[in-house]
């Protein structure tokens, strides 16, 4: 059966490698079979900005407006802003989703922020109940593809920018695995800007090559909900007991004071 991907898109310029790279997507997946859509954030003029105009109807609190509570009611009700909708409507048909973007202050930029801030809304992207391992995309897959502007060396342990897993925790794990995708290692362009006409070559097609097995590849590994007490929401004493003689810890964000396991937000199987 084919494959549904879903690209979210955010470049200014048609003519950069970050489209390019989109393009180079939508070519290879599109030529295996996949049914490729794009949402070109910039180009639809997405609304970055989550706000009460999102909610059809007015709101039930003006006084003491909650945008998480109002548009959980808001997407309960069919309520939410038709813009929000049509990207729900292509998160549902998706069997996998890539972010492509430049990576703007170790993050992403603030049209796709806003994206994700309106687009998984309470209730229909996670609940309390429904997050992480046992979050409502759970059969879905994701991955972050983007550029940056440091070299490579500059994201490491010892450079100046930061090991790069460390950078990645916040998007792969509080946004990605927060709401139960699977989440397939990223794809980093590593100072195209900066690099010579051959080596941003060989960058999109290494890209390329790596799309045509994409789809089989194995994900980045994060700690399933059971590791933890439901109650208080820590590492259960047993698994703590069971990686107290471990050189590393368990992921980049949840180390036990431990050094980081290497590559544990870059490369599947680490």
């Amino acid at each position: 059966m084919a494959k549904k991907v879903l690209i979210i898109y955010a470049h200014q310029n048609s003519a950069s490698f970050n489209a390019a790279a989109k393009n180079a997507a939508v070519e290879v997946l599109t030529a295996q079979g996949c049914s490729v859509e794009v949402s070109d954030l910039y180009a639809m003029n997405f609304k970055a900005t989550a706000t009460a105009e999102d909610i059809k109807g007015g709101v039930k609190n003006a006084e003491n407006f909650c945008y998480l509570e109002e548009s959980r009611a808001a997407w309960e009700e069919g309520r939410l802003s038709e813009d929000i909708t049509k990207e729900q409507a292509k998160i549902t048909e998706a069997d996998l989703i890539i972010f492509q973007f430049p990576m703007y202050w170790s993050g992403l930029p603030a049209v796709m922020k806003g994206w994700i801030d309106r687009v998984l809304t309470y209730g229909f992207a996670y609940t309390q109940e429904k997050r992480y391992s046992q979050g409502v995309f759970k059969d879905k897959k994701a991955m972050l593809s983007f550029t940056t502007r440091s070299l490579e060396s500059m994201f490491s342990p010892t450079g100046i920018d930061g090991d790069m897993n460390v950078t990645l925790w916040p998007l792969q794990n509080g946004i990605l695995h927060y709401c139960g995708f699977h989440v397939l290692a990223p794809q980093i362009f590593w100072a195209p800007a900066s690099a010579a006409d051959e080596d941003r070559k060989s960058m999109m097609e290494a890209w390329r090559t790596r799309l045509q097995g994409l789809l089989e590849e194995k994900t980045l590994s994060f700690l399933s909900l059971d590791c933890f007490d439901e109650k208080t929401f820590q590492l259960k004493p047993d698994v703590q007991e069971k990686q107290a003689s471990k050189e590393f810890g368990l992921t980049a964000g949840i180390h036990l004071n431990k050094p980081l396991p290497p590559h544990n937000q870059m490369k599947a199987g680490c």
